[in-house]
C-alpha cells in the first residue's frame, strides 16, 4: 500500500494554492450562479460541470491544463474510451479562469441560490479522523451482536466454528472497506458509490443507484433499526416478561426516536458527529463490559439464577457443522452483520483531511469492530449454554438476566436501544448527506440540495454567533447549516417503513441491489486501475482485494436470488423503473437546457472526436 500527495499547478500570484480535494468539492457542489447558468437548469439539473468544462477545456491551448505539469501531478487520460475526464478534469486545474479561494467571490455573480460563495458543506470541511470512525462504528455496531448472532452460531453448530466464520467474514468485509478506502481518494467528493458509479460508468449508473439507495436502502434499514430501537425501550419500561404488547406501540416509541435524531441533526453538522462519537465510546465501553462480565463469571463460577454455566469446558470444535450449505449460510449473516463500512464514504468532502483519514478510519474501525464482535461472542459462550444462544433473539437480555437478574435484564434493554439510537444517528447523518448529493446533481429536485430552510444562501458572516450557536457547532457555517430537507426527506419515507412494517421484502432487497451496487462500485475500481493508470491515488490497495470482495458479492447475489426469486424478480423490476425516470428526470432536463449548454456541448463534441 502506498500513500501519494497531491500536486499542486503553479497559480497566479493573485491566487493562493489550492488543494485539488478542495476543488473537487467547488467542483462537485457549488453551481455556477449566473444568470445564464441558472436559465440552464429549470428542472434542477446541475449546471456547474458543464461550465467548468467551458472555462477549462483541456483541449484549449491556453490553458494550462493543456500543456501538462511538471513534477508529480494528478492526471486524467482524454480518451474516447472512458467518461471519466469530462467530470474529473476541472480539479486539477487552479489557474486562468478556474476556482476562486473559498469565500472569494468569483467572476461570476453570486446572486443564485447556488452560487459559489453560497451555502455548499464540502466548503465548510468539519469532519474529523474521529468523526468519521463513529459514523462507521455507529451503523456496523446497531442491535445484532447484542440481540442474534444465533444465525452464525447455529449454523456453524460449535463455539470455535462461529468465532472462526466471525473472523472471516470480517476479514472478507475489509476487503470492501479497503477498496472503497482507495476509491474515496480516487474520487473525493460527498455521494459514496453515488458518485463513483456516475464518473466511472456514466450517470445512468449513479441514479439508479442513487433511485435504490434513496427510495428504500437508506430509509428501509433506519426503519428496521429504529423498529428495533422502539421494541428494546417498551421492553426496558414494561418489562421482558410481559407477553403482548401492541406492534403499534414499539411503532410510536421508533418514530419519536427517528424524529428526535433527525431534529437533532438538522440544527447542527457538529452537534450529530458529537452524539456519533458519544454512542461510539457509548457501544465500545458496553462490549467491553460484556465481555469483562464473561470471563468474571468464567473464573468465579458466579450466576444470578441457577448453576453457572459449563458448556465453555469441553471441546470448542465439538459438532461442527460438516455441510458446505451450512457454512455458507452462516458466512452470510456474519458478512451482514459486519455492513454499515460504507457509511463514511457518503461524506469524505466534508473531512478535514480526506487523505489521510479515510483510510485509517475504516482500516481501524474493521479492526475494531471485529475484535469487539469476537470478544463478545467469547463472553456469550462462557455464560450462556450454546443452545440457548442459537435460539434467542435477545441474547444480550439473557445474558444480563443470567448475571445479574432482573436489573441486568433492564440494562441490557436500554445498552441495546441506546446502540439502535446511535446506529439510527449514523444512518440518518449520512442518509441526508445521499439526498443532499443527490439534489444538487440533478437526480432529486433542487430543493433538496439546499442548506438550511431557505432558498438563499448563507455564508458563515451573516449567522447568529450566540453562545448557543457556537456551542453545537455553528461559529464556521451557522445553526441550522445542515441539509435540513433532504434530512426531512429521508425521515418521511423512512416513517412510512416503519408504519407499514414490512421487512422481509426488505431484507431481501438489500441483499438483491445492496450487493449489486458493492459489486460494481469495486469492479469500477479494477476498471480505473486498468484505464486511468496514472490516476493519482492517496491510498492504493492490493489488487486482489477488490477481486477478493467482487467474489463475495457475487456469492451473497447468487444464494439471495436462489433463496428468493421471487423477491429478486420484484427488485430488479423496481431498478428497471429507474430507467425510464432517468431519462424522464436527468435526460429530459439536460435535453431541455440552454444557456451554458453550448459551452459544455462544444467541448464534447471535440472530446469525443
Amino acid at each position: 500500500m502506498s500513500r501519494i500527495g497531491y500536486g499542486n499547478l503553479p497559480t497566479p500570484s493573485s491566487h493562493p494554492p489550492r488543494d485539488s480535494l478542495e476543488l473537487a468539492s467547488l467542483a462537485s457542489s457549488s453551481h455556477a450562479s449566473s444568470p445564464t447558468s441558472r436559465s440552464s437548469s429549470p428542472s434542477g439539473i446541475s449546471s456547474s460541470r458543464k461550465l467548468s468544462l467551458e472555462n477549462d477545456d483541456p483541449l484549449d491551448e491556453s490553458n494550462a491544463a493543456a500543456s501538462g505539469r511538471a513534477g508529480r501531478s494528478r492526471t486524467y487520460s482524454v480518451s474516447s474510451a472512458f467518461d471519466f475526464t469530462a467530470n474529473l478534469f476541472p480539479l486539477s486545474t487552479t489557474a486562468l479562469g478556474g476556482y476562486a479561494p473559498i469565500g472569494a467571490p468569483t467572476s461570476a455573480s453570486l446572486d443564485g441560490p447556488q452560487g459559489l460563495g453560497g451555502a455548499s458543506l464540502e466548503k465548510h470541511k468539519s469532519l474529523t479522523y474521529l468523526n468519521g470512525l463513529s459514523l462507521v462504528v455507529g451503523l456496523i455496531i446497531g442491535s445484532g451482536i447484542f440481540s442474534s448472532p444465533s444465525q452464525v452460531n447455529a449454523h456453524a453448530g460449535s463455539p470455535g466454528a462461529s468465532l472462526i466464520v466471525w473472523a472471516v467474514a470480517g476479514t472478507l468485509a475489509w476487503t470492501g472497506a479497503a477498496s472503497y478506502a482507495e476509491l474515496g481518494g480516487a474520487i473525493p467528493l460527498n455521494g459514496g458509490s453515488q458518485v463513483y458509479l456516475a464518473k466511472i460508468f456514466g450517470e445512468l449508473a449513479g441514479f439508479l443507484f442513487t433511485w435504490c439507495a434513496v427510495g428504500v436502502l437508506k430509509p428501509g434499514s433506519a426503519a428496521i433499526i429504529a423498529i428495533i430501537f422502539g421494541e428494546y425501550m417498551v421492553r426496558a419500561v414494561v418489562g421482558p416478561d410481559l407477553a403482548d404488547v401492541s406492534p403499534w406501540i414499539n411503532k410510536a416509541v421508533a418514530l419519536l426516536g427517528l424524529g428526535t435524531v433527525t431534529l437533532l441533526n438538522c440544527l447542527s453538522t457538529r452537534l450529530g458527529t458529537r452524539m456519533g462519537d458519544f454512542f461510539m465510546f457509548f457501544k465500545f465501553a458496553a462490549l467491553l463490559g460484556v465481555t469483562v462480565t464473561g470471563v468474571v463469571v468464567a473464573v468465579t463460577g458466579f450466576s444470578w439464577k441457577g448453576e453457572a454455566n459449563q458448556d465453555w469446558r469441553g471441546g470448542w470444535f465439538e459438532d461442527t457443522s460438516t455441510d458446505v450449505s451450512s457454512w455458507a449460510v452462516a458466512l452470510y449473516a456474519g458478512l451482514w452483520a459486519f455492513d454499515g463500512w460504507d457509511n463514511v464514504n457518503y461524506v469524505v468532502g466534508e473531512f478535514q483531511n480526506p487523505n489521510r483519514d479515510l483510510p485509517r478510519v475504516l482500516h481501524t474501525s474493521m479492526a475494531l469492530v471485529l475484535t469487539s464482535y469476537l470478544l463478545a461472542n467469547v463472553a456469550y459462550f462462557l455464560v450462556l449454554p450454546l443452545k440457548t444462544i442459537e435460539s434467542s433473539n435477545t441474547v444480550a437480555v439473557l445474558f444480563g438476566s443470567q448475571v445479574f437478574g432482573p436489573a441486568g435484564s433492564l440494562v441490557a434493554a436500554l445498552v441495546v436501544g441506546a446502540s439502535c439510537f446511535g446506529a439510527l444517528n449514523a444512518t440518518t447523518f449520512t442518509s441526508g448527506r445521499l439526498v443532499y448529493v443527490a439534489g444538487k446533481e440533478g437526480y432529486m429536485p433542487a430543493v433538496f440540495g439546499r442548506i438550511g430552510l431557505s432558498a438563499q444562501p448563507s455564508t458563515s458572516t451573516t449567522h447568529s454567533r450566540s453562545w448557543l450557536s457556537k456551542r453545537l457547532g455553528a461559529s464556521e457555517s451557522g445553526l441550522g447549516f445542515t441539509p435540513i430537507n433532504a434530512m426531512l426527506f429521508n425521515m418521511a419515507l423512512t416513517a412510512c417503513y416503519v408504519l407499514v412494517g414490512e421487512f422481509g421484502t426488505l431484507v431481501t432487497f438489500y441483499g438483491v441491489a445492496g450487493y449489486t451496487f458493492y459489486f460494481v462500485t469495486v469492479l469500477g475500481l479494477i476498471v480505473l486501475r486498468v484505464r486511468e493508470p496514472r490516476l493519482e491515488r492517496p491510498y492504493r490497495t492490493w489488487l486482489s482485494t477488490p477481486i477478493i470482495f467482487c467474489c463475495v458479492s457475487l456469492f451473497l447475489l447468487s444464494r439471495a436470488v436462489f433463496a428468493q426469486p421471487l423477491q429478486t424478480l420484484l427488485v430488479l423490476g423496481y431498478v428497471a423503473v429507474g430507467v425510464p425516470a432517468y431519462f424522464w428526470r436527468v435526460r429530459g432536463g439536460k435535453g431541455r437546457c440552454g444557456g451554458s449548454e453550448a459551452g459544455g456541448w462544444r467541448f464534447w463534441k471535440r472530446w469525443r472526436a
